[in-house]
C-alpha cells in the first residue's frame, strides 16, 4: 500500500480493517451522541441550538473565559460563537463581565440560573450513562476510559499543531 491510496504505507491489513470497524462504531456512537444532545440541549430550553448547548458545557466545565478563547476551545468562528452568547445572555443563563485583568475585555461566565439547568442535565446525563454501563465491570471502564483519553489526546494534539 502506498501513500498515495489514502492509507498509511505501514499499516498491516489488519489494522487497517480494525480502525475501518472502530471508525464505524465510533460514527455510531457520535451519531447516537448527537441524539442524545438534541435531547440535553431542549431540556435546558426549548429554543437552544445543540451548539448553544456545547458552549454552556464548556463554560461550565472550564469555567469563564473570553469569547475568543471559548470559540478557540470549541473550535468554531468567533462571530457564530458571539451570536450564541448573545442568546444565552437573553435567556439569562450566561453573562458577560468586564475581564478584571483587561478592562477593554469581557468573560463570559454562567449565571446561576446557567449553573442550575447545566447541573441538572449533567445529573441526568450521568444517571443515564450509569444505566448503561451498569453491566460493564471497573476495568473495562477503566480501560475503556484510558483509551478514550488516548484518543482524545491525539485530537488535542492535531487541534493545537494545526489551528
Amino acid at each position: 500500500m502506498t501513500p498515495t491510496d489514502g492509507q498509511p504505507s505501514a499499516a498491516s491489513p489488519e489494522k487497517l480493517a480494525a480502525v475501518e470497524v472502530l471508525d464505524a462504531q465510533l460514527s455510531l456512537l457520535w451519531r447516537r451522541a448527537r441524539a442524545v444532545n438534541h435531547e440535553l440541549t431542549r431540556s435546558v430550553h426549548p429554543d437552544l441550538e445543540p451548539a448553544a448547548y456545547g458552549l454552556l458545557s464548556v463554560l461550565l466545565n472550564q469555567g469563564g473565559m473570553r469569547l475568543t478563547e471559548l470559540a478557540r476551545r470549541i473550535g468554531v468562528g468567533k462571530p457564530s460563537v458571539s451570536r450564541q452568547i448573545t442568546f444565552l445572555v437573553e435567556l439569562g443563563l450566561v453573562r458577560k463581565d468586564t475581564d478584571p485583568r483587561d478592562g477593554r475585555a469581557q468573560i463570559i461566565e454562567l449565571t446561576e440560573t446557567g449553573h442550575e439547568r447545566m447541573r441538572s442535565v449533567l445529573t441526568g446525563r450521568q444517571l443515564a450513562f450509569h444505566e448503561r454501563l451498569k453491566d460493564w465491570d471497573e476495568d473495562e471502564l477503566t480501560t475503556f476510559a484510558t483509551l478514550i483519553a488516548k484518543l482524545n489526546a491525539s485530537y488535542a494534539k492535531k487541534i493545537t499543531t494545526h489551528p
